[in-house]
């Protein structure tokens, strides 16, 4: 595929997720997707299954969306900039009972596309300030 066409796959995983469509993802990811950073939810299986679960859990507990700042696709990789935004209205594995917060969270995504699927994922994201946001943490003086 070419960068164009990968970064039109990315677009349309998220847009998919946003729109709560979890079955997508047999279309769009490998079985045998690899997470590099998987959710931080104990027991979830490998692979597409996996990512299917926690996407399902994050989609009940803080339902939102995706905003792309940036994408930048060479070769296999796209690596996107993102925005997410949420509200926390359901308990998260941890446990982490809902608050009702607004949440935001940026992060940076790598994903390598192999026959036209997601096939591996990296990402960085701003997880402390999400704590912050959920009242799990707060930082000295803050």
């Amino acid at each position: 595929m070419e960068p164009e066409e990968n970064k039109a796959l990315v677009r349309r995983f998220y847009a998919e997720i946003d729109a709560g469509n979890i079955d997508a993802m047999d279309e769009l990811v490998a079985e045998n997707y690899v997470d590099h950073n998987p959710a931080p939810f104990p027991g979830l299986p490998a692979g597409r299954e996996g990512l299917k679960k926690a996407f399902e859990i994050f989609w009940k507990a803080t339902p939102g969306r995706h905003e792309i700042e940036d994408q930048i696709a060479e070769g296999d990789k796209v690596v996107t900039r993102l925005t997410a935004y949420g509200r926390h209205e359901g308990d998260l594995p941890g446990p982490l009972p809902a608050t009702g917060k607004d949440i935001r969270e940026t992060g940076v995504a790598i994903h390598r596309i192999a026959n036209g699927k997601l096939a591996e994922h990296w990402s960085d994201r701003n997880d402390l300030a999400l704590m912050q946001q959920l009242g799990v943490i707060t930082l000295p003086g803050g």
